[in-house]
């Protein structure tokens, strides 16, 4: 297991196939993806695995395993990824928490860490989050990670809000 990031509660490592189960809990949880199209199904999220691992190979980053170290458990992902908005390639930072792990700080403490991680160690300028207006807790999270509202777009079939940070 490939450790990436750590905070002071939280380890960011790479995925692995062991992994499926934690993360189907989320992906396949219907109120914890209330702002996606829909639940995963088991191939669409081995399909989303695959393309974490993908990620990794040709970027070096990607979502990464959330593990809250207390416990040496997973609690969801976060990580690095690609989005084409408005015809420009973003690196977005996004994140997903178990249910019972929700309203704790874990999303917020782990975005920070990938932020940072963007913005000094692969010097990024800019990095984004597609947040939809109604997710009110993932707008929390972006702003508590000084992200704000730069524009609303239509993307993947949903108003969005691309909240923005640059580097200062």
């Amino acid at each position: 297991m490939k450790i990436i990031l750590e905070t002071e509660r939280l380890l960011l490592r790479e995925l692995t196939p062991d992994d499926f189960d934690a993360m189907f809990a989320i992906f396949g949880d219907a109120e914890t993806m209330l702002y996606y199209p829909q639940a995963y199904s088991r191939e669409m999220l081995e399909a989303a695995i695959q393309r974490q691992f993908d990620s990794y190979a040709e970027n070096g980053y990607g979502l990464w395993a959330m593990i809250l170290k207390r416990e040496n458990k997973f609690i969801g992902d976060c990580g690095l990824l690609h989005q084409e908005v408005d015809g420009v390639l973003e690196l977005e930072v996004g994140y997903h928490v178990n249910r019972q792990y929700w309203g704790q700080g874990f999303a917020p403490e782990a975005a920070k860490a990938c932020f940072d991680y963007g913005l000094n160690t692969l010097g990024r300028k800019r990095m984004i989050s597609m947040i939809r207006p109604e997710n009110l807790p993932s707008r929390r999270v972006a702003e508590k990670n000084g992200l704000r509202i730069e524009k609303e777009v239509f993307w993947r079939g949903f108003q969005h809000y691309v909240y923005a940070i640059e580097r200062a």
